[in-house]
């Protein structure tokens, strides 16, 4: 039987865990629990490593590429890569840089997942005006996509100083550092990663998986129009995986009430219910939490029905005992991880 090629990643942005005692653990301890996950990912044979740029208390990972390099020295095999790195705040010069650095100690396995950043609070941070929010993300994706192709860049635009024939180092050894646009549901974000010939990486963290079929054929369609290559469609969305459904879901309810109920205070949204929480794990909702059996059906089921050859579960939350969390991990490679490729099989 021939299996149908998928990639099968671990995300995460970072979450504060807690230790055995329900303490959370330090910002340095987090920083440092995080290669032990990378390396642990990559021991289960899984096959993607990302870490997401956030700078808040909860989720103090401001330099994912440091980590990765860290656990780049530690592993052979997994890809690792941002997921996301807010270019909008950042200059792509140094986004480019540091990741064709990281290529460069990984021996050809990094890659990037660029995005616009839902979490904002980077702009202020950098000194960057969300009144020039799209106009930013515009600007430097279309100067990334430059240095892409390892060329003298002449560039230009309203927001950055203009380059004029700049060589721009190091170079890869390989190519092109695979790049992916992160989108979260607009169908301009689409459009625009068709148009710079990127992969399109859906971060799906509400509802059923489904909502986003027209966003998945958009993409295809627009790249046979502009007769691009077809790239690949990932999935970023979120689980929690233990022995079984019920300790699944036991361990992540609290955590997952405590988290949603800071993020609606802070947005002004509904706070979550148990009734909500029910709803996004169920086979309609977004989060695969459960038992491996439950996840590893869940997760071919939101790929089938994209046509999506990669998937990443975004783990871990704020608080959660680093315990549980390893243990996730491990199951998800050893034992989600063949599922998925079996109910994938061609």
């Amino acid at each position: 039987m021939t299996k149908y090629s998928v990639t099968l990643g671990l995300d995460t942005f970072g979450d504060v865990l807690s230790d055995d005692g329900g303490t959370p653990v330090s910002h340095a301890e987090t920083i440092r629990g995080l290669v032990e996950h990378g390396v642990l990912a990559d021991h289960v044979g899984l096959d993607f490593f990302g870490i997401g740029e956030h700078h808040t208390v909860d989720m103090p990972l401001s330099a994912p590429d440091v980590v990765l390099a860290a656990v780049a020295a530690r592993t052979t095999r997994i890809r690792l890569g941002s997921a996301v790195t807010v270019l909008s705040s950042d200059d792509p010069v140094r986004v480019f840089q540091r990741y064709s650095t990281l290529d460069a100690i990984s021996r050809g396995r990094a890659e990037v997942i660029l995005g616009r950043g839902s979490s904002t609070e980077s702009f202020p941070l950098f000194g960057y005006d969300l009144a020039d929010y799209d106009e930013l993300f515009d600007e430097k994706v279309d100067l990334f996509s430059r240095l892409l192709e390892e060329k003298p860049v002449t560039w230009s635009g309203r927001l950055r100083p203009a380059l004029h024939a700049q060589e721009v180092v190091p170079h890869t050894d390989a190519g092109p550092i695979p790049a992916w646009l992160g989108v979260g549901g607009s169908p301009e974000s689409v459009l625009r990663t068709a148009k710079y010939g990127m992969s399109l990486m859906l971060a799906i963290i509400g509802g059923p998986a489904s909502r986003f079929k027209p966003f998945a054929d958009l993409f295809r369609d627009v790249q046979r129009r502009l007769d691009k290559p077809q790239k690949a469609i990932g999935l970023h969305m979120p689980g929690h995986i233990a022995d079984t459904d019920e300790s699944a879901l036991e361990e992540l309810y609290p955590h997952y009430v405590d988290v949603l109920a800071r993020v609606a205070r802070e947005r002004g949204f509904r706070p979550p219910s148990r009734e909500q929480f029910l709803e996004e794990v169920s086979e309609r909702g977004a989060w695969h939490v459960g038992s491996p059996e439950t996840v590893a059906r869940k997760i071919a089921a939101s790929m089938k029905t994209l046509g999506a050859t990669r998937f990443d579960l975004k783990y871990g939350l704020a608080g959660l005992p680093r315990g549980s969390v390893l243990r996730a991990i491990e199951l998800y490679g050893t034992r989600v991880a063949p599922m998925v490729r079996e109910l994938m099989a061609d």
